[in-house]
């Protein structure tokens, strides 16, 4: 987890508080002063006004409890991240807390969330832009029964077919996130045993609806497998990819 950097004149964090989007999401760097949000440029400032709306909303849905779980987005090579330990309804635009993609950090003085590692991992291994995390408590509940959220749903599709299991490793480590990339292969989203969920998206409302669909899932087979005597009839994976090429013309089209 990246620590803020230290001004090794006076021992204070040095804030690298004017940090602005450069000509094709690059991130530029200067001296500034003020709040650690002022400064930064408006693309930026927006990004981090999505996060803040999105981790919030986790709790609001009950995916989370307290400040369980975390959430991210990318804008260039800039990653704004949810800070560690710090109520989401106590954020504010001076709380914009931002790491580069070695994961050191380049805005704000709040030290990141502890799963740092993970969510950079998926920014390095995929084309994601937003990365949600929860503790949501039926797709947690499934992560200690099965390797595999078994297909009852068609939705499955939406995250690119049968949502794997990563094994458990503790919070916060490499070894979580490689346990998480591997369960990732071919997926936007996975469970962690015994600890939660991870989704991606190209942006925070696609990532922030996969935690969605997962949870809703985990909870659906769970209510299903809990009728005495019977089991649910689950779908087949040619089944579910069927549903995904018809997906992929879902919606309104502009």
């Amino acid at each position: 987890m990246a620590e803020p950097r230290r001004n090794a004149n006076d021992g204070r964090p040095d804030e690298r508080r004017d940090v602005r989007p450069a000509p094709g999401g690059s991130v530029r760097r200067g001296a500034g002063e003020g709040d650690a949000g002022a400064g930064v440029g408006e693309d930026v400032a927006r990004l981090w006004a999505e996060v803040v709306a999105t981790a919030r909303r986790t709790v609001a849905d009950g995916l989370v409890v307290g400040t369980s779980g975390n959430v991210s987005a990318r804008l260039g090579d800039l990653v704004l991240v949810t800070p560690s330990g710090v109520p989401y309804d106590r954020l504010t635009p001076a709380d914009l807390t931002g790491v580069d993609l070695t994961g050191r950090q380049v805005l704000g003085t709040l030290v990141p969330t502890s799963e740092l590692p993970m969510h950079l991992a998926v920014y390095r291994a995929t084309d994601a832009r937003a990365v949600v995390h929860t503790h949501a408590v039926h797709a947690t509940a499934v992560s200690t029964l099965v390797p595999e959220l078994p297909l009852v749903h068609y939705m499955a599709a939406a995250l690119g077919g049968p949502v794997r299991v990563a094994p458990y490793a503790p919070y916060g480590t490499d070894e979580l996130a490689g346990n998480m990339l591997r369960a990732l292969a071919g997926r936007s989203g996975c469970l962690l045993r015994n600890h939660g969920t991870v989704t991606y998206g190209a942006t925070l409302d696609q990532a922030y609806d996969r935690t969605a669909q997962l949870e809703w899932m985990c909870r659906l087979w769970l209510t299903a497998s809990s009728v005495p005597g019977l089991a649910p009839t689950l779908l087949t994976e040619a089944q579910v990819a069927e549903v995904g090429e018809r997906l992929k013309g879902y919606g309104q089209r502009r």
